[in-house]
C-alpha cells in the first residue's frame, strides 16, 4: 500500500473509531463487538507504524504516552470547581426549593436533575476541538494536571465531533469505575495474588493518579460530563447544554431529566433510588440544579457552594461495632468535638476506627456510653458517625460521658453558650490546637494585613517553636526567618517591614484580628466606635456591651468572657509591649454619614447580603426590601431585575458593588 492510499485509509479508520466510540460511550448503542473495534485499532496502528508521519495528536492510537511522569504539575482553573451543599432529608430539599423560589421570586422552578456519581471530579479543556488539558478538582482553585492519564480513557473524546463547537470549551464531569470493570479488575488481581481495589470510587481516584499512564490505561475507567465552565456558543440551560455536548461526542448520563419544583425533585430522587441497584456504576445521591443559567447567575454563591444547586444524598451504609472510648478533639476554631474510638469495622468500603459524636447533646440524646455496642454509619458515604447505641446489648452499668470543664490542650475554661450545641475552648490566643488558625486570622488583609505571612510560613514558625502567640510575631529576627526553608534574605526583610507597618492598626482591625467569637468586621467597628479605647472595652460588663447597637446578649457574653481571661489580657499587653499601638477611630459614635437614607439591595452580590445590610446600618442607613419613591440609593449586583428598572424609572441613585466597597472603605470599614 502506497502512502497516498495509506493516508486515506488512516483517515477513514479514525472516523470509524470516533463513530464507534460515540455509539458506545454517548449513545450506549454499539454497532460492532469489541473484537471488531480492536481489529480497526490494530489496523490503524499498523499503518501509523509503517508511515510515522501519518500519526496525528488526536489519533485513537495516541491515548497512552510512553514515559512515566515524575509528579503532577498543577493547573489553575479558569472558573473555580466548587463543591455542593448536601441534603439528607426531604425537609432539607424543601428548604432549598423554598430559598430558590424566594430568591427568584417565582414558584415551580425548573431544575435539571441527575445521578450523583461516586467518582472523581475532572475538568477537560478543548481548544479548537482538541483535548489539551485535564485537571482534578484539587483545592477548587488549582488541580493536578492528569492530562496524560485522562487521554487513556476511551470514553473521553480526544477530538470533538461535528461542528459548531467554540474555540475554547471547558467541560466538567466525573471519572468513575463501572461496577463490571471493578469486579473484573479485582478478580484478575486476586488470581495474580495482588491487592484488590477497596471500592470503585477509590479505584477511580487511584487509577487517575498513577504516575505511569500505561498503568492508568489498564484500569477500567469511564466518564460522564455534567456541566461546562465556559458558556460561549452554548444554549441557555443546563439540559440543553448537555444535549449539545452529546452532539459533540461527550458522554452524558442518560438519566438526566428536567423536573419541576419540589415534587419533581423528590419524585426523581425516589425513582433513581429504586433504579440504583441496577445501574452499572455507583452513585451516592442525586443533584438538582436550577436549569436556566441566567437564574443561576442571579442566585449566585454562598461561601464556596452555589445557591442554585444541591446534592440530595441517599441513606448511608451502617454496621455494628463496640464503642471503646470517647476522646475530645479540639478543632482549629476551639470547638470541642467528642470522637468515638471504635473497635475496627468495615463500613462502606473502608475500615473505620474513629467516628464523630458531634456534641454533648447528641451523646445525651442517643445515650451513648463507652463500652456500648453501637451502629456506625458513613453519613453521605463519607463521614463516619455513631448513629445510635444498641441499648439491648448493654452489659452492666456503664458510666455516662462528661464533657470536660477545661480544654485538654491548654487548660483554658470551656464555654458553652446557652442555646448552642458546641462547647468551645476560650483560649483562642494561647491554645496549641488553635494557634495556627489564630495567627493566620490575625495576619489576614481584613485584620492586621501582614503581607507575606502566608499559611505555610505560619506552619513553619509554629512548628519551629518561634511563635506561640500573635505577640511573638513582633519579636522575630532576620536571622530566625532566613534560617527557615525557602525564606531568603529579601523575603525576610519584606516580612519584617510588613510587621512594622502593621503596628499602628485602627482599634476595630485589632479587635477583629483577636478572633473573639462572633466578632466580625462590622461588630468590631461598632465596639471600637462605641468604647473608643481598648481599656474601656476590656472593663465593659455584659450589660454595658449590649448598649452597642448591633451587639446582642450572646455576642456581649463572648466579648466579656474573652477579656475576663487573664491569658488574653496578657497577649494584648504583650502586643503593646512589642510596639503595637492601636489607633482610635476617626468616625466615633454618632457620626453616621448615611443617617436618614433608605437603601435597597438587588441582584447577585459577591458578599452575603446580611454583611452588606450590617455595614449599611452601621453607617446609619435603613435597608428595605422594595423600591419606592422614598428610596435614596439602590445597590445593584449582577443580573439585577425589576428593582433596577423601577429605580431607573424613579430616578433613584444606583451604585455598583465595587463603588459600595470603595465607599465603606473610606469610612474605615472593609468588606
Amino acid at each position: 500500500m502506497n502512502k497516498s492510499v495509506a493516508q486515506k485509509r488512516a483517515d477513514e479508520l479514525r472516523r470509524l473509531l470516533e463513530h464507534h466510540n460515540y455509539r458506545y460511550y454517548v449513545l450506549d448503542d454499539p454497532e460492532v463487538p469489541d473484537a471488531e473495534y480492536d481489529r480497526l485499532i490494530r489496523e490503524l496502528e499498523s499503518l501509523e507504524s509503517t508511515y510515522p508521519d501519518l500519526v496525528t495528536p488526536d489519533s485513537p492510537t495516541q491515548r497512552v504516552s510512553g514515559t512515566p511522569m515524575e509528579g503532577f504539575a498543577t493547573i489553575q482553573h479558569r472558573v473555580p470547581m466548587l463543591s455542593l451543599g448536601n441534603a439528607f432529608s426531604e425537609t432539607e430539599v424543601a428548604e432549598f426549593c423554598r430559598r430558590v423560589s424566594q430568591g427568584l421570586e417565582r414558584e415551580d422552578i425548573i431544575f435539571a436533575a441527575e445521578p450523583k456519581l461516586d467518582g472523581v471530579a475532572i475538568s477537560l479543556t478543548y481548544v479548537q476541538g482538541l483535548l489539551t488539558t485535564a485537571a482534578t478538582r484539587g483545592d477548587g482553585e488549582r488541580g493536578e494536571d492528569v492530562t496524560a492519564n485522562v487521554r487513556t480513557i476511551r470514553a473521553v473524546p480526544l477530538k470533538l465531533l461535528g461542528d459548531g463547537w467554540p474555540a475554547l470549551l471547558e467541560v466538567r464531569g466525573e471519572i468513575y469505575m463501572p461496577r463490571s470493570g471493578f469486579d473484573a479488575f479485582n478478580r484478575k488481581a486476586l488470581a495474580n495474588g495482588e491487592k484488590p481495589l477497596v471500592n470503585p470510587r477509590n479505584g477511580a481516584a487511584g487509577s487517575l493518579r498513577q504516575l505511569d499512564p500505561q498503568l492508568t490505561a489498564q484500569r477500567p475507567l469511564a466518564f460522564y460530563a455534567y456541566s461546562t465552565a465556559t458558556r460561549d456558543q452554548l444554549p441557555d440551560t443546563q439540559l440543553d447544554t448537555l444535549e449539545r455536548l452529546k452532539d459533540w461526542g461527550i458522554p452524558v448520563n442518560p438519566e438526566v431529566r428536567r423536573v419541576q419544583g419540589l415534587a419533581g425533585c423528590l419524585d426523581y430522587h425516589r425513582r433513581i433510588g429504586l433504579l440504583r441497584p441496577t445501574l452499572g456504576y455507583d452513585i451516592d445521591g442525586v443533584v438538582y440544579k436550577v436549569d436556566r443559567f441566567d437564574q443561576q447567575g442571579f442566585l449566585g454563591f454562598v461561601s464556596k457552594a452555589p445557591r442554585w444547586a444541591l446534592a440530595h444524598k441517599f441513606p448511608a451504609e451502617e454496621e455494628i461495632t463496640r464503642l471503646v472510648d470517647i476522646d475530645i478533639q479540639v478543632g482549629r476554631t476551639g470547638a470541642l468535638t467528642p470522637v468515638a474510638r471504635l473497635a475496627p469495622v468495615f463500613v462502606g468500603g473502608v475500615t473505620v476506627t474513629n467516628a464523630t459524636l458531634h456534641n454533648e447533646d447528641e451523646i445525651r440524646r442517643k445515650d451513648v456510653r463507652p463500652g456500648d455496642w453501637v451502629v456506625v454509619r458513613r453519613a453521605g458515604d463519607v463521614i463516619p458517625e455513631v448513629a445510635r447505641a444498641i441499648h439491648e446489648r448493654r452489659e452492666g452499668t456503664l458510666a455516662e460521658f462528661q464533657m470536660p470543664e477545661v480544654c485538654p490542650e491548654c487548660g483554658s475554661r470551656v464555654e458553652r453558650v446557652e442555646g448552642e450545641a458546641v462547647a468551645r475552648c476560650s483560649g483562642g490566643l494561647v491554645c496549641p490546637a488553635q494557634r495556627k488558625h489564630s495567627i493566620r486570622h490575625f495576619a489576614t488583609r481584613k485584620a492586621m494585613d501582614i503581607e507575606g505571612l502566608g499559611d505555610k510560613l505560619v506552619d513553619q514558625l509554629v512548628e519551629e517553636g518561634l511563635i506561640h502567640t500573635v505577640a511573638d510575631l513582633y519579636h522575630l529576627s532576620h536571622e530566625q526567618l532566613t534560617a527557615l526553608d525557602r525564606m531568603g534574605g529579601k523575603s525576610a526583610e519584606n516580612l519584617l517591614k510588613a510587621l512594622e507597618k502593621s503596628k499602628t492598626p485602627p482599634l476595630n482591625r485589632l479587635l477583629y484580628a483577636l478572633g473573639i467569637r462572633e466578632v466580625g468586621e462590622v461588630t468590631a467597628h461598632s465596639l471600637a466606635a462605641h468604647f473608643g479605647t481598648m481599656e474601656a472595652l476590656q472593663d465593659a460588663s455584659v450589660e454595658t456591651l449590649t448598649e452597642v447597637s448591633d451587639v446582642g446578649p450572646i455576642v456581649a457574653a463572648h466579648v466579656a468572657a474573652f477579656f475576663q481571661q487573664e491569658h488574653n489580657r496578657q497577649v494584648i499587653q504583650a502586643l503593646s509591649d512589642a510596639g503595637v499601638k492601636w489607633q482610635a477611630l476617626e468616625t466615633q459614635v454618632g457620626e453616621q454619614p448615611l443617617a436618614g437614607e433608605i437603601w435597597v439591595l438587588t441582584g447577585a452580590l459577591s458578599m452575603p447580603r446580611i454583611q452588606v445590610k450590617n455595614l449599611l446600618e452601621s453607617l446609619g442607613a435603613k435597608v428595605t426590601g422594595s423600591v419606592s419613591a422614598k428610596t435614596t440609593t439602590l445597590l445593584a449586583g449582577e443580573a439585577a431585575g425589576s428593582k433596577l428598572k423601577k429605580a431607573e424609572k424613579l430616578g433613584i441613585k444606583i451604585i455598583s458593588e465595587s463603588d459600595f466597597v470603595d465607599y465603606v472603605g473610606s469610612h474605615g470599614l472593609s468588606v
